[in-house]
């Protein structure tokens, strides 16, 4: 079992399926919150269900409308269980931070280095804990 250390944007535990993806996603208008599905038609994962997973990004594209698609995704239960992301984004903790205030829902949301990223690449499953720590078999 391999550990990391990333730096938490929105705490929380979780457990799941690793999914990584191979470019920034946008969480408004590049994925549907009703389905979990990646609707960008010019994504590499075009039509991948990001629903329950622990969802690994390099960074996220979008806008302000980012924290809304996020919690919405949550709300629904089509969102992922965890966000790990080589990039902090503000809009995706502040969709998480709706989340749990509005619905009582949480969605952890780290962020780590480029070279931790590039080694959860063929991850498989992952466990969060609270204060960032990342254990997963390579």
């Amino acid at each position: 079992m391999a550990e990391l250390q990333a730096r938490v944007l929105y705490p929380g535990t979780a457990e799941g399926p690793a999914l990584w993806l191979d470019e920034p996603l946008s969480f408004w208008g590049g994925f549907d919150p009703a389905t979990g599905i990646i609707v960008d038609n010019n994504h590499p994962q075009n039509g991948i269900c990001i629903k329950g997973t622990i969802l690994i990004l390099p960074a996220t594209r979008g806008s302000g409308g980012t924290p809304g698609g996020v919690a919405e995704a949550i709300r629904l239960g089509t969102g992922p269980k965890a966000i790990i992301m080589a990039t902090a984004d503000a809009n995706v903790m502040v969709g998480a931070a709706v989340a749990e205030k509005l619905y009582g829902l949480t969605c952890p949301v780290l962020e780590i280095s480029q070279s931790a990223f590039t080694s959860l690449q063929y991850a498989e499953n992952i466990s969060l804990t609270p204060d960032g720590q990342i254990s997963f078999k390579p």
